[in-house]
């Protein structure tokens, strides 16, 4: 009981190092939405906004330092390390042959419904291998599924490359409709366009597994706590990219050196500027709902140290 007090006082200093670095991310954003807002008007000259630029490069520079070296007993804690998100399905393209890859980034659990569906074919994460049933258990068994599949078979030629099942579409087939992945764990798909005439596969990331923090905050097994921390660097946050709104050139870096590497929000004119005004708003609002989190898990540790206390009081008590 004493060690799992220790253990959940060694939490709340990881949470309040990871609370205190997003602090001052919070304050360089303010600052960073004051420099947009101040952008916006045209009562600045193209040079009072090129200084202004400079500002917010150099603030966008400083989140990514924030990111990329915040650690805890050598553990980065905000560069996306100790992160487990699903990103959303993306659409199916217009146009391009089917040239995808089934990545399995995981161990595959059979109780989450992982599955993979091609041109409406679903095969299922299963306990054994059933090429027959469409079951696989890796992706060795899904090329097998696949293979086994007659309709399948005759459009598609499927392996596995380096760990990837490649699905690549036979000369003269006709066109796909889309692969998909269900589920949550362990399982991606992604694809290329190569030829025009049919649709590419869609696209799903997975999650992560075992990616979060986990602390042992009782005396038995399965009293634990986990957490996870989002990626609080500069693209992460929106903050950086490509295309309308961001600059022509990477004077963002890394933080940790002055090579620009990122290509940071655009403050050159009226519409760029304002434009970034919202997009730093949402960073803000995502900096403070990790803020929040991070705040309640730490309120939560706070009463785990009280009750365990509590309990191994009573527990020497009775033992006297």
């Amino acid at each position: 009981l004493d060690q799992a007090s220790r253990n959940s006082q060694d939490a709340i200093s990881l949470i309040q190092t990871a609370e205190g670095a997003l602090n001052e991310t919070t304050d360089i954003l303010q600052r960073m939405r004051e420099l947009a807002t101040q952008a916006s008007t045209d009562t600045n000259t193209t040079n009072d906004r090129g200084e202004i630029q400079k500002e917010m490069d150099s603030l966008t520079s400083e989140i990514n330092r924030i990111g990329n070296t915040t650690e805890f007993n050598t553990q980065k804690l905000l560069n996306g390390a100790k992160d487990s998100k699903t990103v959303a399905q993306a659409a199916t393209p217009a146009a391009a042959a089917v040239q995808g890859s089934v990545t399995s980034t995981g161990t595959l659990s059979t109780t989450n419904g992982d599955t993979v569906t091609v041109d409406g074919k679903t095969f299922t994460v299963a306990a054994a291998d059933d090429a027959a049933a469409g079951e696989f258990t890796d992706l060795d068994g899904l090329v097998a599924a696949i293979g086994a599949d007659a309709d399948l078979s005759a459009k598609y030629t499927a392996s596995n490359d380096s760990g990837q099942l490649k699905l690549v579409q036979k000369t003269g087939s006709e066109s796909a409709t889309a692969a998909t992945i269900g589920g949550n764990a362990g399982l991606s798909v992604d694809a290329a366009e190569t030829v025009a005439g049919s649709k590419a596969v869609a696209a799903k990331e997975a999650v992560e597994a075992g990616a979060g923090l986990q602390f042992q905050i009782g005396a038995n097994e399965n009293q634990s706590l986990t957490l996870e921390i989002g990626d609080m660097r500069a693209s992460a946050l929106g903050l950086t990219g490509t295309g309308a709104g961001f600059t022509a050139t990477s004077n963002v870096s890394n933080g940790t050196d002055s090579t620009g590497v990122e290509s940071g929000l655009d403050v050159s004119n009226a519409k760029n500027a304002s434009a970034a005004i919202t997009k730093i708003q949402s960073a803000i609002d995502t900096v403070s709902a990790e803020r929040s989190k991070l705040g309640a898990n730490q309120n939560r540790l706070e009463h785990t140290i009280n009750n365990l206390g509590t309990s191994s009081e009573n527990l020497t008590a009775a033992e006297s």
